[in-house]
């Protein structure tokens, strides 16, 4: 009978102690892979992942830039499941979340559809990760596209990394657009509200001719002048 109490009693503080221990494990099921050189691997499943929103011709230039759009693209949202777990936990993205963006054409007529939009052909994939020893700023840009395999991490010159550290309401990302997640970020007391991009500094045309639009964020840019 001792040898029993002793062996359940062992057992239950192995169980304990890996309890313990996975209490603050970041999130890693599904979580970024890498090559050896560094760049991020595709993932091949992210559309069984957690689908967070979708966004509809949205850009954050110009609002005329986007009217003149008659087919606009859809933004999809995933994240890696073990993220979102965490998310709703504490409010807050764990170390090994990664997000990724699929961008798709729209059309407009159809089958039987005669109005409004539905999501058609891939146009490209992109990828936000973080990794807080990898990545200086913890978090990175990459974009793998519509068919490779593997990215380089997008240099941190580009306007992606300014525009999520200036708008991102959560962590360095747009959790505004996310409505069941901006919900639990109000809940969670992590939610920052931050400045809207606004142009009305200069006229729409004279702004739409001198900006660019950056591939991850659709972020305007103005180029800089030697």
């Amino acid at each position: 009978m001792k040898t029993l109490l002793l062996t359940v009693t062992g057992a239950s503080m192995i169980l304990a102690v890996l309890m313990l221990e996975g209490a603050d494990r970041p999130a890693t099921d599904e979580g970024p892979q890498f090559t050896a050189d560094g760049q991020l691997i595709r993932p091949k499943n992210y559309r069984e992942w957690i689908y967070l929103s979708s966004g509809l011709g949205m850009t954050y230039g110009p609002a005329a830039d986007a009217a003149r759009d008659n087919n606009p693209t859809f933004d999809n949202v995933f994240v890696n499941p073990a993220a979102y777990r965490s998310f709703l936990e504490t409010g807050k993205w764990p170390d090994k979340t990664i997000f990724v963006l699929e961008v798709r054409a729209s059309e407009s007529k159809g089958s039987i559809n005669n109005g409004g939009h539905y999501q058609s052909g891939m146009v490209t994939i992109e990828a936000e990760v973080k990794d807080e020893k990898r990545f200086p700023g913890k978090w990175a840009f990459f974009a793998p596209g519509k068919t490779g395999s593997e990215a380089k991490m997008i240099p941190l010159s580009a306007s992606c990394y300014s525009c999520h550290s200036e708008h991102g309401a959560v962590d360095n990302t747009f959790v505004q657009f996310y409505p069941t997640l901006l919900e639990v970020a109000k809940s969670k007391g992590t939610l920052v509200v931050k400045a809207a991009v606004s142009a009305k500094s200069a006229p729409a045309e004279a702004a739409a001719e001198e900006r660019v639009v950056d591939v991850v964020c659709n972020m305007p840019v103005t180029p800089k002048r030697r």
